[in-house]
């Protein structure tokens, strides 16, 4: 696979200065620049798409019908080695036309280059380190049991937590990467299911964003498109809505 992917032409995903318009932040914050000697790469048509690797994934930016010809010449330029992609909005019809495309599911990239308003409970947020993976562990199972990261998670820099005056844990969440530019990513925000409505969620998230702000200049994260709740979350705390994508998987053809 590594031979095949060096053979490949690749192309600097910035030489149309796609990552400065609307809609393609994902290319702006997710796509390390320079780019990595590795990393097989496709520009064409107002469009451009990137190969990761070991995931088997490809991501693309830009018109949906330039980026569905790059996803698709990308899958026969790697035969056997692309299981599933992230693209703009409607590239999973398009290529569902060719290719058999399973499972997909629409997110909304959202970003901030801002340190949100001041949450009054923000100060109620603590780090939490290694000794506490298993407590996470025991209180994602239960609330969020389909989290995306899990403590241990090599990504991850960051776990935080809220406790109650018992000291028990009632929300927690951590700042992971994304792949290739390593730029940071909120993940696996989750609050105790008896208490949701208080502002926990808020005051956490609200917490990892100015810390991932502060140090890094920006934060990223990953919505589902159909979480309305999240979303006007999202919005108060600066985050943009500009950027909605499809995930899916490439079954066999």
């Amino acid at each position: 696979m590594q031979a095949t992917i060096l053979s490949l032409p690749t192309a600097d995903l910035f030489a149309q200065g796609l990552e400065s318009q609307s809609g393609a932040a994902l290319l702006r914050f997710g796509a390390a620049r320079p780019r990595p000697a590795d990393r097989a790469g496709w520009s064409d048509g107002g469009a451009v798409a990137w190969l990761d690797e070991p995931r088997g994934h490809v991501w693309s930016v830009g018109e949906p019908v330039a980026a569905a010809g790059l996803t698709l010449r990308a899958f026969h330029q790697c035969p056997g080695d692309i299981r599933e992609f992230t693209a703009p909005r409607g590239v999973d019809a398009l290529l569902g036309r060719h290719l058999a495309v399973a499972d997909p599911v629409a997110w909304v990239f959202r970003w901030t280059l801002e340190e949100p308003p001041p949450h009054p409970a923000e100060g109620r947020v603590t780090e939490l380190g290694e000794a506490h993976h298993g407590e996470l562990l025991a209180f994602l199972a239960e609330h969020s049991p389909a989290h995306s990261t899990g403590p241990g998670s090599s990504n991850v820099s960051l776990w935080a937590g809220i406790r109650d005056d018992s000291g028990r844990l009632v929300a927690c969440g951590a700042l992971s990467a994304l792949p290739d530019s390593g730029a940071p990513l909120m993940v696996s925000v989750a609050t105790d299911a008896a208490l949701r409505g208080q502002g926990l969620g808020a005051a956490l998230t609200s917490w990892l964003t100015r810390y991932a702000v502060r140090r890094h200049g920006l934060c990223t994260l990953w919505q589902l498109a159909d979480n309305a709740a999240a979303g006007r979350l999202y919005t108060r705390l600066g985050y943009r809505d500009e950027d909605p994508c499809v995930a899916a998987r490439i079954g066999p053809h």
